[in-house]
């Protein structure tokens, strides 16, 4: 039987020879289809044809029953040929060797932040002088450049005023930073607004958090009080930072007056406008060049795991101080209060029925009475009062460091995208995807953000070696007048007795 009438009998069955593509059913020709993009597949190509062969092989045009296929009637003679690319519009070497394998999740901090555009070589801009910020190898590891003029700021007299003729009102901080000397006036949405910026501008950096904002009771007392302190807190932090001090915006934020809107409106749109974020950001980064400078990376892998390991473990452990101190200090406030206090009524009734006896040689005895309840309930004031003296300073404190504990997981995250780009670019150039020259070009980059990562966990360690020392001294000196003050008031009543 000839070819011809083989196919005109399979027609009849409404089954094609299996490399023809008409008049098939709908599953037969889907499995045709595929085979034919295999056998096409190991065609050699050109580059400019790969797209119209790719267009007829996903179904836009198809071959007649009469055409064969390429390279002749039988596809297994197709099948046993050489593979030199894939269909699908298989880059030239040339291009091979540009692979760049971006993250699939754009919404990422590493891709958010510009750390994967500066790590890949996308990021370009002028940097200026006054932008550079430089990381040194100090007796620690890499570290920030020290400010060349530390300063601090106070934070003083919270005051309520108004505008739009008494309509609206607010609090507004007197702030007096020791290098200008000169006071300025901030409300806490300036705060906030420059909070906003830095954090924006500075991916790798731990920018403190501001106190939580309240929708109510805004005015009150103990509120304004309590946000003042936490501001102190922030504003401490910011001048610590060498980096964070010596940026603009902080600047404006520091030495504007309160009176000239329209210097304040100017700065601020300049700071809005400032160039040097995102990727940008990272080429102001100076880092230590020359011999012995470069970083292992399986070492820096190493100690950002380790930081990250002891970050949860801190948070968690804050979490519970956090709130063992919160619970303790409601006891003193009203639970140790209330019970001194019933101490100190007893003796007082007490006290009073004895009174009932005229006896003279009573009389001294009834007194020493009376003063023992008053002493109990002066110790009962003194509990009360004690919590705003040492657990509510620790727990600022706490809060200020969950906050910086909060930002790690992000900066984190940025320098493990670095390290996973050095992987994947070393990967390329065992494979042949990419130029070693690119490859180490991807791995300076990333030299740059673990650079600046280790300077900061060096900058947190440091600053919460100095500020956990200072407030647990502050807290044990606190702890210890409490006591001595319990103490006195004990033996004051004590020595009533020596004269009964």
């Amino acid at each position: 039987m000839g070819n011809s009438q083989l196919e005109e009998d399979l027609q009849k069955q409404r089954k094609p020879p299996p490399w023809h593509l008409r008049d098939a059913p709908p599953a037969e020709k889907l499995k045709l289809k595929h085979r034919f993009i295999l056998l096409m597949a190991r065609e050699p190509w050109e580059e400019n044809q790969a797209p119209e062969k790719a267009r007829e092989l996903l179904g836009q045009t198809w071959r007649s029953a009469e055409t064969p296929l390429r390279g002749g009637s039988n596809p297994d003679a197709v099948g046993r040929r050489k593979s030199r690319r894939l269909m699908r519009n298989q880059p030239t070497d040339s291009k091979r060797l540009n692979v760049q394998v971006r993250n699939l999740n754009r919404f990422s901090t590493f891709v958010k932040s510009g750390g994967e555009a500066f790590v890949l070589g996308e990021a370009s801009g002028f940097v200026k002088d006054g932008d550079k910020l430089c990381v040194v190898l100090g007796p620690r590891g890499p570290e920030w450049q020290e400010n060349p003029y530390p300063f601090q700021c106070s934070i003083e007299d919270p005051t309520k005023q108004t505008k739009f003729k008494g309509m609206k009102s607010y609090i507004a901080y007197k702030l007096v930073p020791s290098h200008t000397g000169q006071q300025v006036h901030r409300r806490y949405k300036h705060f906030d607004w420059l909070y906003g910026r830095l954090a924006e501008k500075f991916p790798v950096i731990s920018v403190p958090h501001l106190p939580e904002k309240q929708a109510t009771g805004r005015f009150e007392e103990d509120f304004i009080s309590k946000r003042r302190k936490g501001l102190a807190w922030w504003m401490d932090h910011m001048c610590s930072h060498p980096v964070l001090a010596q940026c603009d915006a902080f600047q404006h934020f520091l030495t504007c007056p309160s009176t000239d809107e329209k210097a304040w409106k100017q700065g601020k749109r300049k700071a809005e406008k400032d160039e040097m974020v995102g990727a940008n950001f990272f080429l102001t980064i100076s880092v230590p060049t020359g011999p012995g400078a470069g970083l292992d990376l399986q070492e820096v892998e190493s100690q950002v795991d380790g930081f990250k390991a002891f970050t949860k473990k801190m948070d968690e452990s804050a979490l519970q101080l956090n709130h063992t101190a919160n619970e303790f200090a409601r006891k003193q406030v009203t639970g140790f209060k209330k019970e001194y206090q019933k101490v100190g009524h007893s003796f007082k009734c007490l006290s009073q029925a004895f009174e009932l006896d005229q006896q003279a040689f009573s009389a001294g005895l009834n007194q020493a009475i009376a003063f023992t309840a008053e002493a109990y309930d002066a110790i009962g004031d003194l509990f009360a009062d004690q919590p705003r003296q040492d657990l509510d300073p620790v727990m600022d404190l706490l809060a200020l460091y969950q906050g910086h504990l909060a930002n790690f997981p992000d900066i984190i995250h940025v320098q493990k995208g670095a390290l996973t780009k050095v992987k994947e670019s070393k990967r390329h150039v065992e494979e042949g995807k990419m130029e070693l020259q690119k490859a180490e070009g991807i791995q300076e980059r990333c030299n740059i953000i673990s650079f600046a990562t280790l300077a900061e966990i060096n900058h947190f360690h440091k600053i919460r070696v100095r500020d956990f020392k200072s407030q647990m001294q502050h807290f044990l000196q606190q702890q210890i007048l409490f006591f001595q003050k319990v103490t006195q008031k004990l033996e004051e009543a004590l020595h009533k007795y020596d004269s009964v």
